[in-house]
């Protein structure tokens, strides 16, 4: 009997479309509706030697190296970090005992806010969604015994990140670590504030001032240490779509070369430590999509439009985290499902280094088995499934090639609209990002509300009556009146001479244009407070105060 094939796949899709369906609705998680199946008539655009090539070549579409883990494993790095630092730091030395390769550190609202523990607005929020760091002496405790010369060390902080940072350059002086051997990454990525998460203090322009004043000193200083990383997940946090995420990072991150170059320094003195931060959600193939694609954005611009001469100039490198959004209440097991889906799509879209949530995080800050079993799913990944094997293993699928192009190609369409309204910080300003990601936002939530897309335990297959039985850490009242009283004796302690004169030298660099960063060293050095600095520099600088946009 004859063996009926199709013609071409448009005579395919016309027969296919005739069987029988469950009536589900088949769109990406961004909403875009997909084919039955891809066909090579899908990529047959794609010039394989320029789009695709070999992992670890230009436009490394397909990796930043060539043998990908079959050479080194990503970084497994979770977050952590609460209450008081001698908290945390048991808590690093609990993770580096089982395993973890870097350190992450969370920063409680007071701190990433710029108050320090003893201001009145800090009330009842200090130690409670992160670490509690007003002075060089909580950076002192925060790493009591961890040698930083020793450990990568990444902290999740913005608007006040140049003190924290002068913080933890003190301590590894203190410790005889010279700067050269530090490591790390700052996220220091303020563009990303204005546009999802709101932690800003000062203006956009004053703001870019002191992460480029960062980037120079790190350039010159602290040679192994990321000065930025280019956040996404906060974007993607907020609600937007993946070519979203992707498009409005890198264009964050593109403003930072921009402005270090006008700054005058040489591109390829600085742009190989700088960074990017992506989210894993949960559509498994967009996002490795969108990881491939972002690589290859990545590489063209810098080459192409900045004019870099060094390779690693032109290498996208990132770190990712598992959907916290993704995360829910109901019925809590469920997340140690997801974050393993989300963190494999991480893995097989090629992060150099990665944190999976825990399931209890939707609740309260992770317990310490929640927090082992979200380590240990990044080592099952890594040591058990054979996914380490094969550099880009899901590289020439029809389907992952065409949603790389697609995303490029709706990426590429926002920085042309971005470009058109004068730039990142024009469209800050003019309400351009949060516009659009809120309309994705609520595009999303209608799918749910419609059950056009379904959250398991939240909009189908709900328990009634659940009980949730697992145990939930919790923070004592005790943190913030230990901290407020260490704070207090600190300040009785110093000497109040050198702290007023460094708060002068401060203000006056604030005004005259100067690096701000050796001046805010020395600061940290004769213990001025965090609140202390940032309270200065509001007064030469001024508060932003975002206009409302819609």
């Amino acid at each position: 009997m004859e063996v009926k094939k199709s013609k071409d796949k448009k005579e395919w899709l016309e027969a296919a479309e005739k069987s029988k369906t469950t009536g589900m609705k088949f769109t990406s998680l961004s909403g875009k509706e997909l084919d039955i199946a891809y066909t090579p008539e899908d990529v047959s655009q794609n010039d394989y030697q320029t789009k695709l090539g070999y992992p670890g070549e230009y436009p490394f579409t397909r990796g930043i190296h060539n043998n990908m883990y079959r050479g080194k494993l990503w970084t497994m790095r979770q977050f952590a970090g609460f209450g008081t630092p001698e908290d945390t730091n048991q808590r690093f030395k609990y993770l580096l005992e089982h395993g973890q390769t870097g350190l992450s550190t969370a920063f409680d609202m007071p701190t990433l806010m710029g108050y320090d523990a003893d201001a009145p607005v800090s009330e009842g929020e200090v130690g409670i969604c992160g670490v509690s760091i007003s002075s060089l002496q909580d950076m002192e405790i925060l790493f009591e015994g961890i040698p930083l010369d020793k450990v990568s060390t990444s902290m999740t902080i913005n608007s006040p990140a140049a003190m924290v940072f002068a913080f933890y350059l003190a301590v590894g002086e203190k410790q005889g670590v010279p700067f050269s051997k530090l490591r790390g990454t700052l996220q220091n990525d303020i563009l990303k504030e204005y546009i999802a998460q709101k932690e800003f203090i000062y203006p956009p322009k004053e703001s870019m001032r002191i992460i480029t004043d960062m980037i120079e000193y790190c350039t010159n200083e602290v040679p192994q240490f990321n000065p930025v990383s280019v956040s996404g997940y906060h974007i993607r946090e907020a609600g937007s779509t993946a070519a979203q995420e992707l498009a409005f990072t890198l264009a964050d991150g593109f403003a930072y070369v921009e402005a270090c170059m006008e700054r005058g320094m040489d591109v390829d003195a600085f742009a190989p430590r700088i960074s990017h931060f992506f989210n894993a959600h949960l559509d498994f193939f967009e996002e490795i999509a969108k990881f491939r694609a972002a690589r290859r954005i990545y590489a063209r611009r810098m080459k192409d439009k900045y004019g870099a001469k060094n390779p690693k100039s032109w290498i996208l490198r990132f770190h990712t985290q598992t959907a916290g959004c993704s995360l829910t209440a109901q019925q809590p097991e469920n997340n140690i499902v997801r974050t393993a889906i989300e963190a494999l799509a991480g893995v097989l879209g090629g992060t150099q280094s990665l944190h999976t949530n825990s399931m209890d995080e939707t609740l309260a800050l992770p317990s310490d088995k929640a927090v082992k079993i979200a380590l240990r799913t990044q080592q099952i990944i890594a040591y058990e499934h054979g996914v380490i094997n094969v550099a880009d293993p899901l590289g020439g699928s029809y389907y992952v090639e065409k949603l790389t192009d697609d995303i490029e190609a709706e990426a590429e369409k926002y920085f042309d609209m971005i470009d058109a309204q004068g730039g990142v910080v024009a469209c800050i300003e003019n309400g351009f990002f949060q516009k659009e990601i809120a309309n994705a936002a609520y595009r999303y939530q209608r799918e749910l509300d419609n059950k056009e897309k379904i959250v398991v335990g939240v909009n189908d297959f709900i328990e009634e009556n659940e009980k949730i039985d697992i145990p939930i850490l919790r923070i004592s009242k005790d943190v913030e009146e230990m901290q407020v009283k260490r704070l207090k004796e600190l300040k009785q302690s110093r000497n109040q001479e050198e702290v007023k004169n460094a708060l002068a030298e401060l203000n006056k660099a604030s005004q005259d244009g100067r690096n701000l960063m050796p001046v805010i060293l020395d600061c940290a050095r004769k213990y001025v407070t965090l609140g202390e600095m940032i309270e200065e520099m509001k007064e030469v600088f001024g508060v932003y105060q975002e206009t409302a946009v819609f």
